[in-house]
């Protein structure tokens, strides 16, 4: 390695492990999963004797559907695939289900005194639901839930039980389901801000480098100028017998292969950047737009870009959601939008940005029309990715993103 590009990759910082959000959301979704199972396989044996007391068939289908969706949630988080959808869908059919219980009690007699089964999957679901919803959101199902599993404890098919039981019963999940939102709502916010300070840290660092490479560089444009170009613009200039301008001419070429090797070694920044700062940054983005976009992420996790990747991904990804909102629209229809991003192994990224809208030709484009050939393949190309624009007039536009070139098709 040279010199100058030995001395600015030892400028570069050396990345400590910290918890992000994605890693948070992560762990927290997969102890759901799995305290989701625990607890599913606790309420079996209940479950099954339970299941005399309810309507003939309802005991084992109301049991297939909540277990079933227990493993899928499980599922979901290990594989990290449709986690949102696995909670919400969890948390929908258990309310579903506690609705339901008192209609499919066919011998209140034989539940009395007892607890109901769902009552142990309580705080399951209101952990799928912080897990799934917004804070607000979140609370509110936190406590309106175990409320109305009270009420049924209250009644012959739940068990008909003192009010005083009743409260007790439905407090201890209130508590429980509190702790959980305060818990995974505090390492949210932390792991936020832990993702926000990297980030600027990175920025600025990344400034820091590209203005110290760009100082050396220019330190070794400005020797190679005097020490080849100018010496051999003198003896040129001096040059009189043939001898004289043959070892001229060498010295030109050996001066333009220089040069050529000089513009080859430019400066390069040397960190490299987790994909969900990208994604942060794009969804900040999207806040200045008026019109909205609809964001999906795949396999963010663990996928780490060079800056000049994430540089070049973000700046293109934010010219081609420009382009969507100045040419998709048509008279009288506003068309849909998204914006979708999928991390490719552990060091790539593809991006796409798709709307249904009015569409072009992208082989009638006038040439200064810079906005995709420049802003956006240009600029991918540069710094070793691809972009492709795939569109016809009528049927919409998705233009694709891709760091390393090749991602796309990898994926």
């Amino acid at each position: 390695m040279p010199a100058a590009d030995w001395r600015v990759a030892r400028v570069a910082p050396q990345r400590r492990a910290t918890v992000t959000r994605a890693q948070v959301e992560t762990i927290t979704a997969r102890a759901l999963g799995l305290f989701g199972l625990v607890f599913g396989a606790q309420t079996v044996p209940l479950a099954l004797e339970q299941s005399a007391a309810l309507v003939d068939g309802t005991g084992a289908a109301l049991m297939a559907v909540l277990y079933g969706s227990i493993v899928a949630l499980a599922v979901a988080t290990i594989t990290k695939v449709a986690v949102r959808v696995a909670c919400l869908a969890f948390a929908g059919l258990f309310v579903a289900a506690l609705l339901a219980w008192p209609f499919l009690v066919d011998d209140a007699a034989a539940l009395a005194d007892s607890t109901p089964w769902l009552y142990y999957l309580l705080t399951v679901a209101t952990t799928a639901a912080v897990v799934a919803l917004r804070p607000l959101w979140a609370a509110a199902y936190t406590f309106v839930v175990p409320a109305v599993y009270g009420v049924i404890r209250l009644s012959p098919a739940g068990g008909a039980v003192e009010p005083l039981l009743a409260v007790l019963d439905a407090m201890y999940a209130v508590v429980l389901g509190v702790v959980v939102l305060a818990i995974v709502t505090m390492l949210r916010q932390a792991a936020e801000a832990v993702d926000s300070a990297q980030e600027a840290a990175l920025q600025r660092y990344d400034v820091a480098a590209r203005q110290h490479a760009n100082e050396i560089e220019r330190v070794k444009i400005d020797a190679l100028v005097h020490d080849s170009v100018l010496t051999t613009l003198l003896s040129a200039a001096a040059a009189v017998t043939p001898e004289q301008q043959a070892l001229a001419a060498r010295m030109a070429r050996d001066a333009v292969k220089r040069l050529d090797e000089a513009s080859a070694n430019g400066p390069r920044a040397f960190d490299r950047v987790g994909l969900p700062v990208l994604v942060r940054r794009l969804r900040a983005a999207l806040t200045t737009f008026s019109t909205p976009f609809t964001v999906r992420v795949v396999n963010a996790g663990g996928v780490e870009l060079p800056v000049e990747a994430v540089e070049a991904l973000y700046t293109a990804s934010v010219q081609a959601m420009v382009n969507s909102l100045q040419h998709a629209d048509e008279p009288g229809r506003q068309a849909r939008r998204e914006l979708r991003i999928r991390g490719v192994r552990a060091g790539g990224c593809v991006i796409e940005i798709a709307d249904n809208g009015a569409g072009f030709d992208p082989a009638r484009v006038p040439a200064e029309r810079l906005g995709l050939r420049v802003s956006i393949e240009e600029r991918m190309a540069n710094a070793g990715g691809t972009a492709e624009v795939t569109s016809r007039p009528g049927h919409g536009t998705t233009i694709t993103v891709a760091w390393p070139a090749g991602a796309g098709g990898s994926a």
